[in-house]
């Protein structure tokens, strides 16, 4: 059954269970008074379940369907190291607790319904899980540990709170050591640990390469592309066809050039301007990807399952294979490339004044990186030398860049900026150095350009009314917001909450205000954690981060999924098949879409986090009894946590203070001493010992060096 035949019957199913005249029935009474046939009973089956994980109907214990009460939710449950858990509900303002004798067995990730208790325990809602609707997770990455007649697997992922047992049978040969990938056989319940069998022995823990491999294998990254999609580019020109120019506008004349890392190969996105009348003319070029990757076909079919590439510290798992991502699709330098063109007039205020979208062809004149660019900007003599005839071109885009930028921040657009880390590794996978990544003017420049091009091509298809896909962001919950402005009324800070919302520039007002104080890691994290998370939707429901009504992902269609998709449907719209029934399949096929890359992107994004805390932790082994300086970045209860200058993160544990006895203090999170009455505050530089770093854990822990 395909997804638009199952929202078909899912509707039809759903208005009878919601009907005055229902009453609670079972499958079988179901099927019988709908008169389903017997060659369709497994799609009705199919169609209830898909019901119950949308959170729409319920089953009890006597295996009856009715509609979900009130009280009564369908999450996700997130587990902890501990017993206990949390259950997360779109629409809920927080997560819900989940006491430890409530989880019914439930492990992270995995789709409960729950009932919500009346009852609050302290400030957060609490409920217990009726029944687990859906496992998240059918193997598990861990490492293992032999005993004489059996073994367990302690998961790798530390919301697991359970070892996973293995019988003697079960084992594979796997040692003490060994990181495994194991069969769930049976979940086990609240009293009783998973069981499961190890399938594939990925190496021994020190083994170089086995520590990402873990980490791909844990998040469920698929590595290979199926037979199907191999066969698939055989069909797949090494060149562009001259047949294929036919009704594109030709802009090879244009001065273009793309401008990314040094190392990155996938070039979806170029750029041309031009300036007269004080109008600049910005022509945004991104590869036409869905020339080669056709709807329903077996590339596409896996792009979508893929939903993005990631980019592990070691490695790029693309989400097309790389004849299509670093060949045919790769704006590369001085070959003809087939693209979709958003050229837009933009004014001296920011304001675009006019636009057109276009189905081209380019070529590329000048692969720039954003090293070459920073250096000609900042008047390298050398550089511009190379580059004299593309001079004229890069002031003119800092010049736009700069307006755009201008404007955005007039309307509320909040940055975080963040350092990213900037991680090297040998040959063999060791790091061997880590620092902070800068963005620079260029970068800045390309980001300006992206993101007009994104709103424009959004607000667009909005006043078409053509069914499509957004990137939306939705305002903080009001409650997170008051939360936030009582502790930052701890520092002197204010921001000021609307009858029922923030506006963002309330938060890039604040954000401006603490930066360069000691505070700002502390409180841009706290703002950044008080705002919901970006996800894909049909619906236009604007960009609160960006402060923009109308936004899109249209500008990397080679490794993510929604900006192909997208792609598609304006092609479509430009060559004139966007008819009703088009819309219809569209409109059927999208929420399913929107869902699959919000999820796949959290995956993508859980990888890369996980590995870049892995070899940071590898990283600073190297380091153990050496003394560094950095700065106090949060602390807590439990200890200190510290920020070294090249972005690695450990903790001072409140236990090993052994001068005094040090208390916490809430208001304005300082640890004060006792009797020695010392203070330790946010941004206090600090010189701290490594004493420990725990690859298992992923913990790095300090000592202060001067107790």
């Amino acid at each position: 059954m395909n997804q638009e035949k199952l929202e078909e019957k899912k509707q039809i199913i759903f208005d009878f269970i919601n009907s005055e005249q229902y009453e609670p029935l079972k499958f079988k009474e179901i099927a019988m008074v709908l008169q389903v046939p017997k060659n369709e009973k497994d799609e009705l089956r199919t169609t209830l379940e898909s019901l119950i994980l949308d959170g729409k109907i319920t089953i009890d214990n006597k295996g009856k369907y009715n509609i979900l009460e009130s009280n009564m939710k369908v999450g996700t449950f997130l587990g902890t190291k501990k017993d206990f858990g949390f259950v997360n509900v779109e629409g809920e303002p927080e997560d819900i607790f989940i006491p430890a004798n409530g989880t019914k067995g439930a492990m992270h990730g995995d789709t409960v319904q729950i009932k919500i208790e009346k009852e609050h325990t302290g400030r957060r809602t609490e409920g217990e899980v009726l029944s687990i609707l859906a496992r998240n997770y059918s193997t598990i990455v861990g490492m293992f540990e032999k005993s004489d007649h059996y073994g367990f697997v302690i998961p790798d992922n530390q919301k697991f709170s359970k070892d996973i047992f293995i019988s003697k049978e079960h084992t594979k040969g796997a040692v003490t050591g060994h990181k495994v990938v194991v069969d769930i056989i049976d979940y086990g319940d609240a009293q009783k640990n998973p069981e499961g069998k190890v399938t594939k022995i990925l190496g021994h823990i020190n083994d170089p390469g086995v520590d990402i491999l873990s980490v791909i294998m844990a998040n469920n990254l698929p590595l290979e592309f199926p037979e199907e999609v191999i066969h698939q580019l055989e069909d797949i020109p090494e060149e562009v066809n001259e047949k294929e120019w036919a009704g594109r506008m030709d802009i090879r004349h244009l001065q273009t050039v793309t401008i990314d890392g040094e190392d990155a190969k996938d070039l979806d996105d170029a750029v041309t301007i031009s300036k007269k009348d004080n109008i600049y003319t910005l022509g945004v070029h991104i590869a036409d990807v869905t020339n080669y990757v056709t709807e329903g076909s077996p590339l596409d079919v896996q792009a979508l399952k893929r939903g993005t590439s990631v980019y592990l510290v070691d490695r790029v798992i693309p989400m097309l294979p790389h004849k299509l991502s670093n060949g045919i699709c790769s704006l590369n330098a001085g070959e003809d490339r087939l693209a979709l063109s958003c050229f837009m007039e933009i004014d001296e205020k920011g304001n675009v004044i006019g636009h057109k979208i276009a189905e081209s062809i380019i070529n590329v004149d000048q692969r720039m990186s954003y090293t070459s660019v920073q250096k000609i900007l900042d008047q390298d003599e050398t550089e511009r030398k190379k580059y004299e005839a593309f001079i004229s071109m890069f002031e003119e885009m800092l010049e736009l860049a700069t307006i755009l930028r201008k404007k955005r921040r007039k309307r509320g657009s909040i940055d975080f900026d963040f350092p990213e880390s900037q991680i090297t590794l040998d040959k063999r996978g060791k790091p061997i150095e880590i620092k902070a990544y800068e963005r620079n003017k260029a970068t800045k420049i390309i980001e300006d350009f992206m993101l007009i091009a994104n709103e424009t091509v959004a607000e667009d298809f909005f006043w078409q009314e053509i069914p499509f896909l957004y990137r939306s962001h939705e305002a903080p919950d009001p409650e997170k917001m008051e939360a936030l402005g009582i502790f930052i009324n701890n520092f002197g800070y204010t921001i000021t909450l609307g009858q029922d919302d923030i506006h963002p520039k309330e938060l890039q007002k604040l954000l401006g205000k603490i930066e360069g104080t000691p505070e700002e890691p502390l409180i841009s994290r706290l703002t950044l954690r008080s705002m919901k998370q970006a996800k894909y939707t049909t619906s236009c429901e604007g960009h609160f981060g960006l402060s923009t009504r109308y936004y899109c992902h249209f500008t990397s269609p080679i490794r993510r999924y929604p900006d192909l998709q997208i792609h598609r449907i304006i092609k479509e719209n430009l060559r004139g098949g966007m008819n009703e029934k088009r819309r219809k399949h569209y409109d059927k096929i999208l929420n399913n879409v929107a869902r699959q890359c919000s999820i796949t992107e959290r995956r993508a994004e859980d990888g890369e986090r996980e590995v870049e805390k892995l070899k940071k932790v590898e990283y600073m082994q190297q380091f153990i009894g050496e003394t560094f300086e950095g700065v106090i970045s949060g602390i807590t209860s439990w200890g200190m946590y510290v920020e070294l200058p090249n972005t690695v993160e450990g903790m001072i544990r409140i236990a090993d203070l052994t001068d005094d006895y040090y208390v916490y203090n809430e208001a304005d999170y300082t640890l004060l001493g006792e009797h020695t009455r010392k203070t330790y505050k946010l941004g206090q530089k600090v010189k701290v010992i490594v004493v420990r770093a725990d690859k298992l854990l992923r913990t790095i822990d300090f000592y202060l060096s001067d107790l």
